[in-house]
C-alpha cells in the first residue's frame, strides 16, 4: 500500500494512565510531530464491561482529542483478550491446549474456534465500528493483535481437524495412513471415528499436519474479522494485523504458529511488530529480516505497528540509536515506525517495558529524539515514503520446513530460524540486501541471481523441479544441510538424498553426525580475516570450525570447495559446488563459523555477478527507489566509532546535510547515526 506520508506513532491508552492528562498527551505527540496512534486492542473489558453493556467514554475521549490536535488513529479490534464476565459464563472458550487447559489471567487464552468466543467477538467488532464510524481521521483498522491459534487442541478443533483430513485425503484412510507412515507402532487408523486425540501422537506427519491445520486457524480468523471490518470500513481506510516473529527474547526468525503469507491476503497492507536488542547489542540484523519478511507478505510496503521507545530491561537505546533505528525501518521499506508504547504503564505485567515517556510522564531524552524523527519525517518524508526495493539475492523460506525441524531438530541448539539467521546475518554483514520468498513463490525464483534455502527440510517435488529449472537457466542455487530431505507430508523421501536434486548438486549424501572436534581444510576458495585485507592461508586448518551437525557429502561431478578436517571423516566433502546447467549450485553441508561462511559468500557472490561493496558491517548500505523514481541510498555506522566510507556512484544529495557527492568523495559518519543520499 501506497501512503502519502510516512506515519510516526505511538499506542496510546489513556484508560491506563494514572490520571486525566489526555490533553497533555496530545500537545507533546503534536509537537513532536506524531501523526498517528493505535487505540483500542487490549480493551475489551472497558469497552464491554458487562455483557451487553457499552461504554466508550475513553473510546470517544481518545478519537475527539487527536482530531482537535490533527492526529490519525488506527483502531485495533480488542479480541485478543477477553472479559472476565465472558469467561465466567463460558469457561469452554479459554483454549484445550498440549499443556491442559487455559486459566484466565493472561491474554491470547481463548480458543478462537468457540461459537460463543466468536459470537460475542463479532458483536464487539460490529458495534465498536458503529462507534467510531462518524470520525473521518480515522485512516485504518488492525485485527486483533499478533494473532495465533494458542494451540487450541479442543474436541471441536479436532473435529475440524478430522474434516479437513478427510478432504485433504477424499475420505480415504489408506491414503492417509500411508502419506504419514501409520503403521509405525501401531499407529494406524482404520476407521474416522477411532481418530485419536492429536496431543498424544509420536507421529512427525501427523503432528506437523495438525501444526499446519493450526495455521489455517489463524488464515480464518482473521479472514472472518477482516470481512466484518469490511462492511464497515470507508473505501480510504485500509485493513491491517500486526504479525510477529519467532520469539527467543527479541524478533528472531520466521514466525511458526502463522502462515503469513496466507493470512495477510485480505489485508489492506501488512503490518509488523519487530523488537530487538539495542545499546551495545544493537546490530540493524533484526530491522533488516524483519523488513525483509514483512514486504514479502504482499510483496509491498508495509506498516512498523510496534518497535521500542525505551522497551524492555537492558534495551534503552544510546542517544542516537533512537533516529538510527526509525530511518532503518524505512530504509527496509517500511512507510511509519509506531512505538509500543506512548507512556510507561504503572501496574500489570509489562509495567517496566518502557514506553516513549517514562513513568513521571515527563519530556525525556527520548522524547526529545523522537521530536527530531517526527521533525525528519515531516521534511524529508515525500522523498523516503513508498521505497520500491529489489535485491538480487533472494530466501526461499517455508512454514513447513520449520515445522519439520521443530520435529526432527538436526541438534538441540539448531533449530529452522538458527540456520535461516546464520546465513542471513552473513549476507547482512557483507552488505548485500536480500528479499524473502515463501515456497510457494516459484514464479519469482526466475528474478534473482542468487536463491537460498535454509535448510528446506520438506519439499515437494514440483518445488524440486522449479529449483532445478532455475539453475538450468543459470541461477545460482545456495542450499544448506537438512534441505530436500521430506515430502509436503514430512515423510523422508526413500531415494538418494537431496532428493531430486543430487544431479543439481552433484553429490549425495546418506550418513551424517554430530560434529565434534571437526574443522574444515583444503579450501577451494580464498579466505579472509575480519579485518580487510589480512590474507589467511588456504591451507591454514580451522580447528573446530564445524558445529552441531555434517553431512558425509560423496561428490560425483561436484567440484570440493572444502572438505572436512578430521582424522576419520577427512576423505569426505563438507561444501560442494556444481555445474548444471547454465547455472551453479553449492551445497553447505555442515554448520561452520561465519567468518568462514563470510568467505564462501564473498566467493559465490563474485561468481554470481553480484557487486560486493568495499565496506562491511558495522557500515551498512540499504537501496531502494523512491517516488520520484530516484534511488535513495542509506548509509548506516551500527558502532560507537566513526566510520569514514567512499562514494561509489553518480552524483548525490545528502538530504539531511547541504552537500552534493560526487563518485570517489569521502563520507564521515559519526557513531549510531547515518546519511541519505538521493540521486541527482
Amino acid at each position: 500500500m501506497k501512503t502519502d506520508r510516512l506515519l510516526f506513532g505511538a499506542a496510546y491508552y489513556d484508560e491506563y494512565l494514572p490520571y486525566d492528562r489526555i490533553e497533555k498527551d496530545m500537545e507533546l505527540m503534536e509537537k513532536a510531530k506524531i501523526n498517528v496512534i493505535r487505540i483500542a486492542e487490549s480493551t475489551w473489558s472497558t469497552w464491554e464491561p458487562q455483557e451487553g453493556v457499552f461504554d466508550f467514554t475513553h473510546l470517544n475521549r481518545m478519537l475527539r482529542a487527536s482530531a482537535a490536535h490533527r492526529i490519525s488513529v488506527i483502531v485495533g479490534t480488542p479480541t485478543y483478550a477477553v472479559p472476565t464476565w465472558l469467561a465466567a459464563k463460558c469457561p469452554e472458550i479459554l483454549a484445550e491446549t498440549h499443556n491442559g487447559p487455559e486459566r484466565y489471567g493472561r491474554r491470547q487464552n481463548m480458543d478462537i474456534t468457540h461459537p460463543v468466543y466468536l459470537k460475542h467477538a463479532e458483536l464487539m467488532i460490529r458495534r465498536l465500528m458503529e462507534e467510531v464510524a462518524p470520525y473521518d481521521h480515522i485512516i485504518g483498522f488492525q485485527l486483533d493483535n499478533e494473532t495465533k491459534s494458542y494451540d487450541t487442541c479442543s474436541d471441536r478443533a479436532q473435529k475440524k481437524f478430522v474434516e479437513y483430513l478427510k478432504q485433504k485425503f477424499h475420505g480415504d484412510l489408506d491414503a492417509l495412513n500411508q502419506a504419514f507412515g501409520l503403521d509405525y507402532w501401531s499407529n494406524r487408523i482404520n476407521a474416522w471415528e477411532d481418530f485419536p486425540d492429536v496431543r498424544g501422537t509420536i507421529n512427525g506427519s501427523l503432528g506437523a499436519e495438525y501444526q499446519k491445520f493450526q495455521r489455517m486457524l489463524v488464515t480464518d480468523f482473521l479472514a472472518w474479522q477482516c470481512a466484518i471490518v469490511k462492511e464497515y470500513a470507508r473505501p480510504e481506510q485500509f485493513i491491517t494485523q500486526n504479525f510477529d516473529y519467532d520469539w527467543r527474547g527479541y524478533s528472531f526468525g520466521l514466525q511458526p504458529e502463522v502462515d503469513q503469507w496466507a493470512a495477510a491476503k485480505p489485508l489492506t497492507v501488512a503490518g509488523f511488530d519487530i523488537y530487538h536488542p539495542s545499546a551495545q547489542d544493537l546490530t540493524g540484523k533484526e530491522i533488516s529480516f524483519g523488513g525483509a519478511i514483512a514486504r514479502s507478505v504482499r510483496r509491498d510496503n508495509y506498516l512498523i505497528l510496534e518497535t521500542e521507545a525505551q522497551g524492555n530491561h537492558g534495551w534503552l537505546p544510546y542517544p542516537g540509536q533512537l533516529r538510527l533505528q526509525a530511518f532503518s525501518h524505512l530504509a527496509s521499506g517500511s512507510n511509519s515506525v509506531m512505538y509500543w508504547h506512548w507512556h510507561s504503564i504503572h501496574n500489570a505485567i509489562e509495567s517496566y517495558w518502557k514506553g516513549i515517556l517514562s513513568h513521571n510522564l515527563k519530556e525525556n531524552a527520548t522524547y526529545r529524539e523522537a521530536c527530531t524523527i517526527g521533525a525528519d519525517f515531516a521534511k524529508y518524508g515525500k522523498h523516503l515514503k513508498n521505497l520500491r526495493k529489489k535485491a538480487d539475492v533472494a530466501f526461499v523460506l517455508s512454514n513447513e520446513s520449520l515445522t519439520g525441524l521443530q520435529w526432527f531438530a538436526p541438534h538441540r541448539d539448531l533449530q529452522y530460524n538458527d540456520v535461516f539467521r546464520w546465513l542471513y546475518d552473513a549476507f547482512y554483514e557483507l552488505n548485500i540486501e536480500c528479499d524473502i520468498l515463501s515456497a510457494e513463490d516459484a514464479d519469482l525464483f526466475g528474478q534473482y541471481k542468487m536463491l537460498v534455502t535454509p535448510a528446506l527440510y520438506s519439499i515437494s517435488d514440483t518445488l524440486v523441479a522449479r529449483l532445478r529449472d532455475y539453475t538450468a537457466a543459470g541461477g545460482c542455487l545456495l542450499s544448506t544441510f537438512k534441505t530436500a530431505f521430506s515430502d509436503s507430508n514430512l515423510k523422508i523421501y526413500a531415494d538418494d538424498q537431496p532428493h531430486g536434486l543430487t544431479e543439481v548438486f552433484g553429490m549425495t549424501y546418506d550418513q551424517f553426525t554430530d560434529a565434534v572436534n571437526v574443522g574444515l581444510k583444503d579450501y577451494a576458495f580464498p579466505l579472509s580475516c575480519e579485518q580487510p585485507g589480512a590474507a589467511i592461508s588456504s591451507a591454514a586448518p580451522q580447528k573446530d570450525s564445524v558445529h552441531y551437525w555434517m553431512e558425509l557429502l560423496i561428490p560425483s561431478t561436484a567440484h570440493v570447495l572444502a572438505s572436512y578436517d578430521h582424522p576419520h571423516w577427512g576423505d569426505y566433502a563438507a561444501v560442494t559446488e556444481n555445474r548444471f546447467g547454465e547455472g551453479r549450485a553449492v551445497y553447505l553441508g555442515c554448520h561452520f563459523d561465519t567468518a568462514l561462511l563470510k568467505s564462501l559468500l564473498s566467493y559465490l557472490l563474485k561468481s554470481a555477478g553480484i557487486p560486493l561493496p568495499a565496506e562491511k558491517y558495522p557500515v551498512v548500505f540499504k537501496r531502494g527507489i523512491n517516488d520520484y523514481d530516484k534511488e535513495i541510498t542509506y548509509c548506516f555506522n551500527y558502532a560507537d566509532q566513526p566510520a569514514t566510507i567512499t562514494w561509489r556512484g553518480g552524483d548525490a544529495s545528502l538530504l539531511m546535510q547541504d552537500r552534493t557527492v560526487k563518485d570517489g568523495d569521502s563520507i564521515t559518519i559519526p557513531g549510531w547515526d547515518f546519511v541519505i543520499a538521493e540521486q541527482l
